[in-house]
C-alpha cells in the first residue's frame, strides 16, 4: 500500500488544494467517543468556507470515519437432507 496516499498532508493537498493565498488550517482535532480514533477538521480561508473532516484509520487518514463494527463470529443453521 502506498502510505503517501493516506498521509494527512497528501489528503489535505488533494481535497483542499491549499496555496499561499488560501492556506489550510487545522481548526479542530480530538478523538471520537465511540472508538477513540483520531479526527481533525481542516478549513481553508476561501470565501466558500470549505472544511473537511479527516479520520484516522489503521492504514492512514481518510475522509470517511472508520467502521464502528468490530469483528463478528457468525453461525448458520444446517438442516439435514435425508
Amino acid at each position: 500500500m502506498n502510505t503517501a496516499q493516506h498521509s494527512l498532508r497528501a489528503l489535505v493537498d488533494k481535497w483542499l488544494a491549499p496555496t499561499a493565498a488560501t492556506p489550510a488550517h487545522v481548526t479542530r482535532f480530538s478523538r471520537m467517543s465511540s472508538n477513540q480514533r483520531r479526527y481533525v477538521c481542516v478549513e481553508t480561508t476561501r470565501r466558500t468556507g470549505m472544511a473537511i473532516f479527516f479520520f484516522r484509520h489503521d492504514d492512514g487518514w481518510c475522509v470517511f470515519p472508520p467502521s464502528t463494527q468490530g469483528p463478528t463470529i457468525g453461525a448458520s443453521a444446517r438442516t439435514s437432507a435425508g
